[in-house]
């Protein structure tokens, strides 16, 4: 249930910030810029994936595999990076208040559902305590 909750709250937010409720910046071309690196990041790490062990909510699945290689040699959440960079650009682009509240909202959101993951992961599999090790979260060599 804490996953459904979570991932609800998340796409939520991510409707509510791509609604125009400002004017476009003069950052356009900084805000697509930021998207792209989102999408790109996204795509390293669908790929790495095989077909049935992509799973948008936290949950693990049954038959699951760790995937360590690619972008996940790097960081252990390189979607919820890439969403959250894809949102940051939006909220460059049409940048308000309402924007910036909305963005910190999908941030913390996102990090509960990164540690609620970890913690299903760290009760699932012996190799991911060694893969903590290896990996930061979200950004290379940093978080």
């Amino acid at each position: 249930m804490k996953s459904k909750i979570l991932v609800t709250i998340k796409f939520l937010i991510i409707f509510l910030m791509l609604l125009e409720y400002g004017a476009k910046t003069q950052y356009l071309y900084i805000g697509l810029a930021i998207i792209f690196l989102g999408i790109t990041i996204g795509i390293l790490a669908i790929q790495e994936h095989e077909s049935n062990n992509f799973n948008i909510r936290p949950d693990i699945k049954e038959n699951c595999k760790l995937v360590t290689t690619g972008i996940y040699t790097y960081i252990r959440h390189p979607m919820y990076l890439a969403v959250l960079l894809s949102m940051l650009g939006v909220a460059v682009i049409y940048f308000t208040y309402y924007q910036l509240i909305l963005f910190i909202c999908l941030l913390v959101t996102l990090l509960v559902k990164l540690f609620y993951e970890e913690s299903l992961w760290k009760c699932h599999s012996s190799a991911y305590n060694e893969y903590l090790q290896n990996t930061k979260r979200l950004i290379p060599f940093i978080f």
